[in-house]
C-alpha cells in the first residue's frame, strides 16, 4: 500500500479544551518519508514536533507531547482522525499549544482530510506487524495487543458503577473509522468535573465538546450518535494515541476500560519492540499452513485447532471442537481464572468480557467456513458482527458451549449464527460475517 498525504493545504479554526486558547490549525501536504510533524508557528524559531511516544509528557485526561521548549497538548483527536484516515504525511501548523477541540470527537477533522483531498505517493507505506503477544495492566484496566494481519480494537468501555458498559470490536480501515469511530464525542463523568477545573483543564470545555454523564442520565446538547458512543470514543483515542508508535500498527487490541495512561504504556512497549525489529531482531513469523483433512474431521483436538487458527496465547478462545458437520459446529472453551484478562476484569468480580465471547464465536465459525471452502491457502477474516446480545455473565469455572451455524456462502462471502452458553442457557449470541481470501493476499 502506498503513503498518502492530501493534495491541498487546509485549515480549521476553533477554541481548545484544555486551555481555552483560541487556535487557528492548518493540514498541509508532505513528501513521503516526512511522517507527521506538528508546527508551533506562535513561538520563536517556529519549532516542529514529530509526534512518538518518547515525546509524551503528560496523560491527565488527554495526550500532551513536548521537545524543548515546545509543548502540544491533546494530541489524539487529530493524531486519530490523520492515522484512522491513512494520512501518512502532513505537516500540522497551529499558532497555540492545543488543537481546536471542535464537538469532542475527530469528525470535523475528518471532514478537513476529506477537503483536502487524500493522494497516494509514490513510496510504499511500512507497518510494524506484531509477531507476539503484548499486554500492560493498571488496577481493573488492561490492554492486551495480539498479532493480527490489520488492524482491530476490541473495546470495553464502563466507569467504577458499572453504569454505560458498552463493548465494541471493529477492523479499523478509513471506510469504518470515518462512518463508525469519527463522529465519536468525548465523556465525562459529572463528578470529575469540579476536580478537573482545579487541576487547571477543560477552560474551553462545554457541552458543545462533550458528553457528561450523571448517574444514569446523559447530559448533552444533542442526542447520543450511536448507542454505544462512549465505547467508540474509546476506541477513537487508541487509534490516536498509538499512532504516537510512529510507523502504522499491524494488531488486535483488547482493551478492557483503557485510558491516555495505559494507551501510551503499551505504546512505549510496541516502540522498544519496533526499534529491536528496525535493528534486525526477530520477524513476525506466520502460522504454519493448516493440514488439508479437515474436510473429513468431526472432531478436533487442541492441536488441530492451533494448526487452523493464526491465535495463539492468550487470544486462543477454542480447547477442542466436539463436533462439526458440513454447515454446523459445536466446540468448548474452558474459563479458567488464569486467563489474563480477569486482572482487570474485574478484580474482586471477574466477568468474561463480552467481546471475547464474539471473538470464541468468530473463531469457531472460521473454522467452519474453512471446512466448507478449498482450505489450502485460504484464509477466513472476520468482518463484522450483527445482533449481537449478552444475557448472563462468564465467570471462572464455566465451560462455553459455542455452537454456529453457516447461514450463507456465495464467492468469497460467508454468514454464520452464533450462540455460547453456560450449562445449557444461552449467555450471548451475534450473527457473524466473514470474508475468505487467498492467505497470499495477506502477505
Amino acid at each position: 500500500m502506498k503513503q498518502r498525504t492530501l493534495l491541498r493545504e487546509v485549515s480549521i479554526k476553533g477554541n481548545a479544551l484544555h486551555t481555552g486558547d483560541a487556535v487557528h490549525m492548518t493540514f498541509k501536504p508532505a513528501p513521503a518519508d516526512h511522517g507527521l510533524v506538528f508546527k508551533r508557528t506562535d513561538l520563536h524559531g517556529q519549532p516542529e514536533i514529530k509526534p512518538r511516544v518518547d515525546l509524551v509528557t503528560d496523560l491527565v485526561r488527554a495526550t500532551t507531547i513536548q521537545q524543548g521548549h515546545a509543548k502540544i497538548h491533546t494530541v489524539e483527536h487529530v493524531l486519530s482522525a490523520l492515522s484512522g484516515c491513512g494520512i501518512d504525511n502532513l505537516l500540522i501548523e497551529m499558532n497555540a499549544s492545543e488543537p481546536p477541540i471542535m464537538d469532542g470527537s475527530a469528525r470535523e477533522f475528518v471532514k478537513l482530510i476529506q477537503q483536502g483531498e487524500p493522494v497516494e505517493q509514490n513510496a510504499e507505506r511500512v507497518y510494524f506487524t506484531l509477531a507476539e503477544p503484548v499486554s500492560v495492566s493498571r488496577g481493573n484496566s488492561s490492554v492486551i495487543a495480539l498479532p493480527f494481519d490489520g488492524l482491530k480494537i476490541s473495546c470495553t468501555s464502563a466507569d467504577d458503577r458499572g453504569i454505560h458498559t458498552q463493548h465494541l470490536s471493529l477492523t479499523i480501515d478509513p471506510d469504518v473509522y470515518v462512518t463508525q469511530v469519527a463522529a465519536a464525542r468525548t465523556f465525562t463523568i459529572y463528578e470529575d468535573i469540579e476536580e478537573l477545573i482545579k487541576l487547571g483543564k477543560i477552560k474551553g470545555g462545554s457541552l458543545d465538546c462533550a458528553v457528561v454523564i450523571k448517574g444514569d442520565k446523559i447530559i448533552s446538547k444533542e442526542p447520543l450518535r450511536f448507542p454505544d458512543e462512549f465505547v467508540r470514543h474509546k476506541i477513537l483515542d487508541i487509534v490516536g494515541d498509538i499512532t504516537l508508535l510512529g510507523v502504522p500498527l499491524k494488531a488486535h487490541l483488547v482493551a478492557t476500560r483503557p485510558g491516555h495512561a495505559l494507551n501510551a504504556e503499551l505504546t512505549k512497549l510496541l516502540f522498544e519492540k519496533y526499534e529491536t525489529w528496525k535493528k534486525g531482531g526477530r520477524k513476525p513469523v506466520r502460522p504454519a499452513a493448516a493440514k488439508v483433512e479437515l474436510a473429513t474431521e468431526t472432531t478436533l483436538d487442541i492441536r488441530r485447532v492451533l494448526d487452523l487458527l493464526p491465535h495463539r496465547y492468550p487470544f486462543v478462545m477454542l480447547d477442542r471442537v466436539v463436533e462439526m458437520s458440513e454447515d454446523t459446529l459445536a466446540a468448548i472453551k474452558n474459563v479458567t481464572i488464569n486467563e489474563p484478562y480477569f486482572q482487570g476484569h474485574y478484580p474482586g468480580n471477574p466477568v468474561m468480557p463480552g467481546v471475547l465471547q464474539v471473538e470464541a464465536m468468530a473463531q469457531a465459525a472460521g473454522i467452519l467456513i474453512l471446512r466448507r471452502t478449498s482450505l489450502e491457502g485460504k484464509t477466513a477474516l472476520f468482518m463484522s458482527c450483527d445482533k449481537v446480545k449478552w444475557r448472563k455473565p462468564v465467570r471462572p469455572g464455566d465451560q462455553l458451549a459455542i455452537k454456529v451455524k453457516l447461514t450463507k456462502i456465495r464467492g468469497p462471502v460467508a454468514c454464520a449464527e452464533a450462540e455460547c452458553s453456560v450449562n445449557g442457557q444461552v449467555v450471548s449470541s451475534a450473527d457473524l460475517m466473514f470474508t475468505v481470501i487467498d492467505s497470499a493476499e495477506i502477505d
